[in-house]
């Protein structure tokens, strides 16, 4: 033990560190494998992407975790199996690509891991609120993953937070704010994964100003739907989608669950938007009759239309609802940039009043930026100093000391 501190302690010390981050989204279609050299940390944090690969889950892992993620009743034999059986997957991973990129693994001082959330569940939905606080849970063992790789691991970063009274996510703020605050820029980091979320930054450098927040439905609801009735893992290119018609009664009844009317911050996630929101929104319609009497139906096509404009108009409302919102600058990162129907929404929703790019322009490609900031916890885990921050009361939790500690032996 002793050995590993005392390496643990050198890694702190170094002028540099070099760092795997690893995400796993609600979208389960890979893990992302980001290999970063980080100076610094706080607000003076400098980091350099050197790698990236994403490896994709084959259909046996997309099987084995959609038994888990976000349901409510669970084999326990079988999440306790994929827990070591999936980090062992992601350390052989993570070694695959340091071969094919022609990097020691000695020469990489931590794994950054986010792990593959089955459950998110803050407070407020709760049905037995007074009892139950925010709780969140990952898997993917960090002991595994050390011995497998033979690098210090660190895992289950969303823990701590809950434990100091956040929500466990969005924890994008701490990593948005280390590396992509720029003095005199106002900057609204807009991640669209699964949920989509914000982070916003001040060109005033302030940290009590800055705040995340989930915002809802990013590409869960379309990827679901397109799973379900089209048989593919995603709208590519919304090639589907462009075919059909926003109805709009639907996009109404979608619209109104309360969630949407919370103030921010508040987190989220496919516990609560997923396809039985659907149906209970469609559920919840005037049925109108044809001319012979039968119940009309919604067409499918015309449903995800539907879910694309209700997450650009989501993502919109909560852009337009920001204090002198005409002067932030929006980056884009994660899967929804890559969906041009989505994306034109948005554009179309804010009516060239806010300006848009991607992280691709602050030197992140916003492929990788998830796992670059998980990376960037780990890095202030080992050597940052919470007093940094204050995020004021938004945040919740200021402390950036998050993520338990696996060393190899």
């Amino acid at each position: 033990m002793a050995k590993n501190i005392n390496q643990l302690h050198k890694i702190s010390n170094s002028t540099s560190r070099s760092i795997i981050g690893l995400m796993s989204g609600t979208s389960l279609d890979g893990l992302d494998i980001a290999h970063c050299v980080f100076q610094h940390s706080g607000p003076d944090t400098k980091v350099e992407l050197l790698n990236f690969a994403t490896i994709p889950y084959d259909i046996e892992i997309k099987s084995e975790l959609r038994k888990l993620a976000s349901v409510r009743n669970v084999d326990l034999e079988h999440l306790c199996n994929v827990n070591s059986w999936l980090a062992k997957i992601h350390g052989e991973m993570i070694l695959t690509c340091l071969s094919e990129w022609k990097v020691d693994p000695i020469s990489i001082d931590l794994i950054a891991s986010h792990g593959q959330t089955i459950f998110h569940s803050p407070k407020d939905p709760h049905s037995n609120h007074s009892k139950f606080s925010n709780s969140t849970l990952q898997i993917v063992d960090g002991d595994h993953l050390a011995v497998t790789t033979g690098i210090i691991t660190i895992s289950d970063f969303r823990q701590k937070h809950v434990a100091g009274g956040g929500e466990g996510a969005p924890l994008a703020l701490y990593g948005d704010y280390c590396i992509f605050s720029k003095a005199g820029e106002n900057r609204i980091m807009l991640n669209i994964g699964g949920i989509s979320n914000i982070t916003c930054i001040y060109g005033d450098l302030d940290s009590s100003k800055a705040f995340a927040s989930d915002l809802g439905p990013g590409n869960t609801l379309i990827d679901n739907w397109a799973r379900e009735y089209f048989n593919v893992d995603c709208d590519h290119n919304s090639e589907i989608s462009l075919r059909g018609n926003v109805n709009h009664d639907l996009l109404a009844e979608l619209k109104n669950h309360e969630f949407f009317h919370r103030p921010f911050p508040k987190t989220t996630g496919p516990e609560l938007f997923n396809l039985k929101f659907v149906q209970r929104a469609l559920d919840n319609l005037a049925k109108p009759c044809d001319d012979s009497g039968n119940l009309v139906k919604v067409d499918s096509v015309d449903i995800l239309r539907t879910l694309t404009q209700l997450s650009a108009d989501v993502i919109v409302s909560a852009i337009l609802s920001l204090d002198n919102y005409k002067s932030f600058r929006v980056y884009v990162s994660g899967g929804g940039a890559h969906n041009p129907l989505l994306m034109s929404e948005i554009r179309r929703g804010l009516q060239d009043q806010v300006d848009i790019g991607t992280t691709d322009e602050l030197g992140i490609p916003g492929d990788a930026k998830e796992a670059v900031l998980f990376a960037v916890l780990a890095n202030e885990t080992v050597c940052g100093d919470p007093t940094e921050y204050s995020f004021g009361m938004k945040s919740k939790m200021p402390s950036v000391s998050m993520g338990k500690i696996s060393f190899p032996c």
